[in-house]
């Protein structure tokens, strides 16, 4: 557990074929089901503190235990972490995340702030109301980054809940599966 951010609960990779990627996490590793949302853009969307034009993204989630496993994909060249993250010559572990609620979401992000932590991007997927709040750990593109979600609210924990019990009884049949919320 991070003494400053939480619990890690999901690490995120960024790659440049979701689709690829399922296929190994659940072909090679043995991890799924996928649950995927294809090309997000998000609401409230800033970059560096500024407000910006969200990137066109797919965001695939599975679980191995209790450790969500996320795979995204950005489809366009929208400045993001995920861009920069790529530009760097990178692909793989982007991102480590920590869950809260609602409220714990907004004290632990002006404490984070106020500690002098830079807010990379932050953004909310629409469709399910999910914040997310991404602090860069050092000034370099090829360090992790940690997230910190929304999810473990009330609002987003059926969800959470039923991604984790998928996993727990994936027989490994129907791998990737569409998701609208």
């Amino acid at each position: 557990m991070s003494r400053r951010f939480g619990e890690i609960r999901q690490i995120a990779f960024v790659v440049p074929d979701i689709d690829a990627a399922m296929k190994y996490w659940s072909d090679t590793l043995g991890v799924g089901p996928f649950f995927i949302k294809r090309r997000l853009v998000l609401s409230a969307f800033r970059y560096n503190g500024v407000e910006a034009t969200s990137p066109t993204i797919s965001i695939a989630l599975a679980n191995s235990g209790s450790l969500q496993i996320e795979l995204i994909q950005q489809h366009d060249d929208t400045p993001s972490i995920y861009q920069d993250f790529l530009a760097a010559g990178r692909t793989g572990l982007q991102h480590v995340s920590a869950w809260v609620t609602c409220s714990e979401f907004d004290s632990l992000r002006a404490t984070l702030i106020d500690e002098g932590l830079s807010l990379a991007q932050e953004g909310t997927i629409a469709a399910s109301g999910t914040r997310l709040a991404y602090y860069a750990t050092a000034d370099r593109a090829d360090e992790i980054i940690y997230e910190v979600s929304d999810l473990l609210d009330i609002k987003h924990i059926a969800r959470v809940q039923l991604i984790e019990e998928a996993a727990r009884r994936w027989d490994g049949t129907d791998p990737v599966r569409e998701s609208k919320t």
